[in-house]
């Protein structure tokens, strides 16, 4: 039941990031994400925040169960309770990350 509620909440989350406007395509944001070293699921809050540091945000749970999203530059972090439930791309952070590669030194 669990992976499936995740696996549909990754789906809606990359339908959501899909901008007319941007040349993106969401291929290339599924393979930056795979590409990115992100937490990964059931990693614990702990782990997380002595690997990549602490959050600029922190929400508070939200649901039952209760999940948590943490909110970093370009990436989020969705907790079930104190495990990593998905790390999840923010809209435009391929496009952003193409941006700085293509821009001369």
């Amino acid at each position: 039941m669990l992976k499936s509620l995740t696996a549909a909440a990754v789906l809606c989350l990359s339908l959501l990031s899909i901008d007319a406007s941007a040349d993106v395509l969401l291929i290339d944001e599924v393979r930056e994400r795979l590409l990115r070293d992100l937490p990964s699921n059931g990693m614990a809050k702990t782990e997380v925040e002595q690997r990549w540091g602490a959050p600029n945000e922190r929400h508070r749970p939200v649901g039952q169960p209760p999940i948590t999203r943490w909110v970093y530059d370009d990436y989020s972090v969705f907790f079930e309770g104190p495990l990593v439930l998905e790390s999840v791309l923010h809209h435009g952070a391929v496009l952003n990350n193409s941006t700085a590669e293509d821009a001369p030194n």
